[in-house]
């Protein structure tokens, strides 16, 4: 940002007071593999890609998603919600990054 003087101006920018309420806690993704169907909806919406489907078939004969690197999730829960067969469980714990 510029000011009509020509000299630029830095915003400053706070944190919230909420800030670490709100934030997201670091999870642990938790695939059921007798509820997995392999529709791979979980893989296709995860924003920072930590899951892959696998080469593995369940126990119904499906191919299964897995977690491709533990360390990429946000534990944002859109994996959670968007299972239409409620096979993932974000579980509280470490994330270490």
């Amino acid at each position: 940002m510029q000011s009509a003087k020509g000299t630029s101006r830095t915003k400053l920018w706070r944190k919230p007071f909420d800030h670490e309420e709100k934030s997201t806690k670091p999870g642990k993704v938790v695939i059921d593999r007798e509820r997995c169907k392999g529709c791979g909806y979980c893989v296709e919406f995860c924003p920072k890609e930590a899951l892959k489907m696998s080469d593995e078939l369940g126990p119904k004969g499906y191919t299964i998603a897995k977690v491709a690197d533990q360390s990429k999730c946000l534990s944002c829960g859109l994996c959670e919600i968007i299972c239409p067969e409620f096979a993932i469980n974000l579980e509280p714990g470490d994330n270490k990054k």
